[in-house]
């Protein structure tokens, strides 16, 4: 049995599920693509008509200024694919491995067998590395990355600091948040540390796991940043303070869509950017306020 849609998306990003949620469209994806865990909305951005529990507003402390938050990105992603789910306009979830597009049909499978068949009208197509014969790429220009090294820390790992901002694309940002290795509310905190790389540079040492690591420790130290007090003074009376001490926890990579154009006429790679779905957001829930109340 074939299903058959007149409008479909594909993709699992935020912007895709904004995408879907704002239309009232059905979503397809192999992987979902959950938002970076310390990415947020803009304070501006008021999403309590979902339910979502906005308590006091958020800051980060800083080596400048507070830094701002809104409610973190992966809360809203999860929000929209929950109620998507609730209203049919996610069929499969996760549970395909493959999509398929021969120019008539969709194949949905996963390592075993094929579990659905659809035909749409039009599809909006918002990248996945499971789906294939939608796109090409125009251009064979090397792929771009956001990586995130998470990296623990063994010592030095006390203090206020949520969040450094470097400006490179090599340890661009630093986030700092309670270790998730202990157990309990911990005063012991590790780190995120995010590039923007390419494809030569994840297999350059220069940009590895223990350069970021080195770079990492680098940047607090610039900024003035100590490891712990070792109960001593140097000859000029400066007070003693223990090396940073860290190690790598695990590397994790997005690999970021290159500029593609569709194989066929009933497919649009939309230009929306999240800021405008954001907008429309409180409008295109009237469709899902039996689920709301």
């Amino acid at each position: 049995m074939i299903f058959e849609y007149e409008k479909v998306v594909i993709g699992s990003s935020l912007t895709a599920v904004l995408y879907a949620f704002v239309h009232n469209y059905p979503i397809f994806f192999t992987q979902p693509r959950r938002p970076f865990r310390f990415d947020y909305l803009e304070p501006d951005n008021d999403v309590a008509f979902l339910n979502i529990s906005s308590g006091p507003p958020k800051s980060l402390t800083t080596l400048g200024s507070a830094k701002r938050l809104g409610e973190p990105k992966e809360v809203l992603w999860e929000r929209l694919l929950f109620l998507l789910g609730l209203d049919g306009k996610c069929p499969l979830s996760d549970m395909a491995s493959y999509l398929r597009y021969d120019g008539n049909t969709v194949s949905c499978s996963n390592e075993y067998a094929k579990i659905l068949e659809f035909s749409f009208q039009q599809c909006f197509y918002f990248g996945d590395p499971g789906a294939t014969g939608f796109t090409q790429q125009k251009h064979l220009d090397e792929h771009s990355y956001i990586c995130y090294d998470y990296i623990a820390f063994n010592k030095g790992g006390k203090h206020e600091i949520d969040y450094i901002h470097t400006g490179d694309d090599f340890v661009s940002e630093i986030w700092f948040y309670p270790s998730d290795r202990i157990d309990g509310n911990t005063p012991v905190r590790d780190a995120c540390a995010v590039s923007k790389l390419t494809t030569k540079q994840l297999i350059d040492f220069d940009y590895s796991e223990t350069m970021a690591r080195f770079k990492l420790i680098y940047e607090m130290e610039k900024r003035g940043m100590k490891g712990t007090f070792a109960h001593g003074y140097t000859s000029a009376g400066n007070p003693k303070h223990y090396k940073f001490r860290t190690n790598s926890i695990r590397r994790e990579t997005d690999q970021q869509q290159n500029e593609s154009q569709p194989e066929a006429a009933n497919i649009q790679i939309p230009s929306d950017s999240e800021k405008d779905l954001l907008q429309a957001l409180p409008s295109s829930c009237v469709a899902y306020y039996r689920f709301l109340r």
